[in-house]
């Protein structure tokens, strides 16, 4: 018997943060399929179940009982350097792109649905990135002085969608 997709990656990369990378009730998609060589010789491999563009993504409404949003996160950086090719890059706009896609994520996502959001302060604070969805999670951690990535909860409660 197989096990139903219940959970979305919705920006998966190399899917650098899972334990089990081939999770069967994952769906994991990208808007990338590809394969590089880093600059320390490792393999970066990037090969969705989907590809699939963020602010669009080809499912139903309410398909989903878990989101996971780590999108891009870096404005200056080379487009071909190795950091955009583990990361991607985000456009000028990356306001609107943001927000289209944490509105796109909850679109996807039940009712009572959770969606985790990842993102690294490295060059755009998470201040601005919940101005820019106009959200706020419910709870969230932060990496402290070792670290600029930050995870948030939320949940889409039918009363506030």
């Amino acid at each position: 018997m197989s096990k139903a997709k219940i959970i979305l990656d919705a920006c998966c990369g190399s899917r650098m943060f899972w334990f089990d990378k081939e999770n069967p009730l994952v769906l994991f998609t990208d808007i990338r399929d590809e394969e590089h060589i880093l600059c320390d010789g490792r393999s970066l491999k990037i090969h969705p179940d989907v590809v699939s563009d963020f602010t669009a993504m080809p499912f139903l409404n309410e398909s989903f009982k878990l989101v996971v949003f780590d999108p891009p996160h870096l404005l200056k950086v080379g487009k071909d350097s190795w950091l955009a090719k583990k990361y991607g890059k985000l456009p000028e706009d990356w306001p609107r792109l943001i927000k289209k896609g944490v509105d796109e994520c909850f679109r996807v996502l039940e009712d009572y649905g959770v969606l985790i959001f990842k993102w690294n302060e490295d060059q755009i604070t998470v201040k601005e990135v919940l101005k820019a969805i106009e959200r706020q999670p419910l709870f969230g951690h932060t990496t402290g002085r070792h670290g600029k990535t930050m995870w948030m909860c939320f949940m889409k409660l039918p009363i506030n969608e």
